[in-house]
C-alpha cells in the first residue's frame, strides 16, 4: 500500500508539473533580497500573485537547494508545504478563478546561477539563468512557459551599482548601503531575471523612440566606452526599424562582468557580457563587442518578447537573433560583409556535416552551430523564396500575435504562410527538419545574389598561377587578398604591406619566414593598430633576426594588447629567452607571468599565462596552486584547460 501509495504520488506530481501552466497563472513576484557575499548566501522574503484557471490542491515553485524555515502562508494563512530540494510545494484549496497571494522566506548557498567574484578587490556579482536555472538563487519557474512579472529589490554596501531587469524605481545611498528597487512592468521567463552588483559608472543616450540606453563600465575604462559600445545606438534604432515591433520593454541596459560564462546573456532590458569585449581603440580592431551587441539585443524581441515553447524550437530565439544582428552589421559594414559573414558561417555548416554531426534545426540537442547559424540560413534563405515584405509583414505579425508569450515553429512558418499565399512545406523540410544542411544550395544562392561572393570563390592560389600575384596587387578584395596569403605566403611583397589593416594582419599571421627585403616593411607592422598583428609580428622578426631582438623587445615594451595581454605575455617570455637583453630582472619578469595565472586575472588571461609557462616548462609551485584552484573555477573553459594542463604536467597523458 505505501509503495503504491508512492507511486501514485510521483506521477501525480509529474502531470501536475507538466500541466501547471494550465492549471494556475503566476502573475507577479516581488522579492527583497539580502545578499551576503564573504558566505555566498542569498536569503529573502518573496511573494507570489497567483490566479487559479482550475481548482487545484497543490501548486509548486521550483527552488533549489533551499530552506523555508519560516514556513509558508497563502493570502495570509499559514499552509503546509513541502521541501524536496528542487520544488516548493504548497498545499491548499486553490479554487477556479480566485487570485492568491503566496508568501514565504528562503534561504540558500547557490552553487551555479549566481556568482559571487572579486575583481581587483572589489565584489563582481552577476548571475545567469539560462542553462543553469534562476531556482538556484530565486525560488521561481524553470518552464519558460511561466511568465511573471519581477520586483527585485536589494541593498549592498555603499560605493556599488545594483542593477536587475525593468524600471528602477528607487535607489537610495546611506553611510554604509546602497538600496535599489527594479520592476518589470510586462511578463518574463525565469531564466531572464537578472541581478548585478559591481562598482560601475555609466552612460545614457536615448534611442530615437525616446528608450533610455544605458552602458555601464568600470571606473577605470572610461576611455574604453566608445570603442566598445560603438554603434550601439545606431543598431538600437535599426533594429527597432527593420523589426517592425516597437521595442517592447522600457529601458534598455547593458553591462560588463567579471569571468562571465559566454560572449553575453540577454536578460530582459540587462544584458549582461564578458568584460573581454571591453576594449580601446586598438583592439576594437581585434576583438569587439559590435556582434554580440546585436545579437543580445535582436533577443530581447525574439526570446524575451516572444520564447520559445520548448527546446525544440530553440532556433526561434538564437537563429532570429543571429540573423538580426547580421542584418543590423549589413547596416553597417555593408553588403559584402554580410555575404562573407553567411559564406563563412555555410561552409562551418558543411563541415559539421562531413564529420557527422549535423542535426535537424528542429532537435533539442543540436549543436550551437545549427542553432545559432543554421538558424540565421533558414531565415536568409526564406526571406529570399518569399520576398522582403513578405518577410517583415509575417515578422511582425508573429511577434504581435505572441507578445509576452510563448511559441512554436509552426507558429511563426504559420504567419509567414498565410501572407505568401502558398505551401512552404518544401522549405521546411530542406532547411529546418532534414539532418544535413543543404550546402551546395546555400553557395549557389549566395554566388547569385552576390558578386563578390563570386569572385572570391573563383580565387584558388592552392596551385600556383602568375593570376595569384595580381590579385595581390589589384582588384580583389580583402578577403580574397587573405586567402592568397593564407595559400602562398611566399607572394607578399613590398607593396603588398600597403593594403588594409586585415590584409597586414595576414601578413604577421602567415608570412613567418621573412626575406631580408621584407624586413623593413614587416618591421612597420609592430606600429599597427593591431594586438594580433603586434603580437604575430613581434615573435616573427624575433624568430627571424636574432640580432635585432633588442630593439623589438625595447619597441613594445609597454604594450599589453586584448583583456589576455596576449602582447605582454609574449613579450615576457621572449624577454625570458633573450638572455644578452638586460634592461629587466628575469626573476621579476617570470614572477610577473606567475601573477597572472592567480584568480584575481580573468580566465583568459590566466590560460594564456598557464599555456606561456608549460611552454616555457617552468611551473613552480604557485602556479600549480593557481592551476589547481583553477580546476574547480565557475567557467568550464578554464576548469577543462586546467584540468588538462594538470594532468599532463604530471604524465597522465
Amino acid at each position: 500500500m505505501k509503495v503504491v501509495s508512492l507511486i501514485s504520488a510521483l506521477c501525480i506530481g509529474f502531470l501536475l508539473s507538466a500541466q501547471q501552466t494550465a492549471l494556475v497563472d503566476f502573475k507577479e513576484a516581488n522579492a527583497l533580497l539580502v545578499i551576503n557575499p564573504d558566505s555566498s548566501k542569498v536569503s529573502g522574503l518573496v511573494s507570489y500573485e497567483m490566479k487559479a484557471l482550475k481548482d487545484v490542491d497543490s501548486v509548486y515553485i521550483d527552488a533549489r537547494n533551499m530552506t523555508f524555515e519560516a514556513g509558508v502562508s497563502v493570502n495570509k494563512a499559514n499552509v503546509t508545504f513541502r521541501n524536496d530540494a528542487k520544488r516548493l510545494w504548497i498545499y491548499a484549496p486553490f479554487k477556479k478563478d480566485s487570485s492568491y497571494r503566496i508568501t514565504f522566506n528562503y534561504s540558500c548557498y547557490p552553487k551555479q546561477a549566481l556568482y559571487f567574484l572579486k575583481r581587483k578587490e572589489d565584489w563582481n556579482i552577476w548571475t545567469q539563468g539560462q542553462g543553469k536555472y534562476t531556482s538556484h538563487w530565486l525560488p521561481s519557474f524553470d518552464d519558460v512557459n511561466e511568465k511573471v512579472k519581477f520586483t527585485i529589490a536589494t541593498a549592498f554596501q555603499q560605493g556599488y551599482t545594483i542593477l536587475s531587469n525593468g524600471r528602477q524605481l528607487s535607489e537610495d545611498s546611506k553611510q554604509s548601503v546602497n538600496s535599489a528597487v527594479y520592476k518589470m512592468d510586462k511578463p518574463m521567463s525565469s531564466y531572464l531575471v537578472a541581478l548585478v552588483i559591481g562598482k560601475y559608472h555609466n552612460k545614457t543616450e536615448n534611442s530615437k523612440s525616446g528608450i533610455p540606453l544605458q552602458y555601464y563600465y568600470y571606473p577605470e575604462d572610461s576611455l574604453k566606452v566608445e570603442p566598445t559600445y560603438r554603434y550601439s545606438k545606431r543598431m538600437f534604432d535599426f533594429l527597432e526599424q527593420e523589426i517592425g515591433y516597437a521595442y517592447p520593454w522600457e529601458v534598455y541596459r547593458q553591462v560588463p562582468v567579471h569571468d562571465f560564462l559566454y560572449a553575453g546573456m540577454e536578460n530582459t532590458t540587462l544584458t549582461v557580457f564578458s568584460d573581454g569585449f571591453v576594449v580601446d581603440s586598438i583592439g576594437y580592431n581585434d576583438k569587439n563587442y559590435v556582434n554580440v551587441n546585436a545579437h543580445e539585443l535582436a533577443h530581447q524581441w525574439f526570446g524575451n518578447l516572444v520564447t520559445a515553447a520548448s527546446g525544440e524550437h530553440h532556433w526561434l530565439q538564437e537563429g532570429f537573433a543571429t540573423f538580426y544582428a547580421l542584418l543590423a552589421e549589413r547596416d553597417i559594414f555593408g553588403d559584402d560583409y554580410y555575404h562573407f559573414k553567411l559564406f563563412e558561417s555555410a561552409v562551418d555548416l558543411g563541415r559539421q556535416d562531413l564529420a557527422g554531426e549535423g542535426t535537424s534545426l528542429l532537435n533539442p540537442k543540436s549543436s550551437s552551430l545549427t542553432f545559432y547559424q543554421r538558424g540565421a540560413w533558414a531565415l536568409h534563405a526564406l526571406r529570399s523564396i518569399v520576398g522582403d515584405e513578405v518577410f517583415r509583414s509575417a515578422v511582425e505579425a508573429y511577434l504581435k500575435k505572441y507578445a509576452f508569450k510563448n511559441a512554436t515553429t509552426s507558429d511563426f512558418m504559420k504567419e509567414v504562410e498565410k501572407r505568401y499565399g502558398r505551401s512552404l512545406n518544401s522549405f521546411k523540410q530542406k532547411w529546418l527538419v532534414n539532418e544535413s544542411f543543404p550546402v551546395d544550395e546555400a553557395i549557389a544562392m549566395l554566388q547569385a545574389q552576390s558578386p563578390y561572393i563570386k569572385t572570391y570563390m573563383m580565387i584558388d592560389c592552392q596551385v600556383k598561377s602568375s593570376k595569384c600575384q595580381e590579385y595581390l596587387k589589384y582588384y580583389a578584395s580583402d578577403e580574397a587578398k587573405i586567402k592568397v596569403i593564407s595559400q602562398a605566403p611566399e607572394l607578399v611583397t613590398e607593396d603588398t604591406f600597403n593594403n588594409s589593416l586585415k590584409v597586414r594582419q595576414a601578413i604577421a599571421q602567415y608570412v613567418k619566414t621573412i626575406p631580408k627585403s621584407l624586413k623593413e616593411s614587416y618591421e612597420s607592422l609592430l606600429e599597427d593598430q593591431s594586438y594580433i598583428t603586434i603580437e604575430n609580428a613581434l615573435y616573427n622578426l624575433w624568430v627571424n633576426f636574432p640580432e635585432e631582438r633588442s630593439e623589438y623587445l625595447a619597441k613594445t615594451r609597454e604594450i599589453y594588447g586584448l583583456s589576455d595581454y596576449n602582447v605582454r605575455l609574449l613579450w615576457i617570455v621572449l624577454n625570458l629567452n633573450t638572455p644578452f637583453y638586460e634592461a629587466d630582472s628575469k626573476q621579476g619578469l617570470y614572477n610577473e607571468l606567475v601573477g597572472y595565472t592567480a584568480q584575481n586575472y580573468n580566465a583568459e588571461l590566466r590560460m594564456n599565462a598557464f599555456g606561456y609557462l608549460k611552454m616555457i616548462g617552468l611551473c613552480d609551485e604557485a602556479c600549480r596552486s593557481n592551476l589547481d584552484q583553477a580546476k574547480r573555477h565557475h567557467n568550464w573553459r578554464l576548469a577543462k584547460f586546467a584540468k588538462e594542463l594538470s594532468n599532463q604536467l604530471e604524465g597522465k597523458q
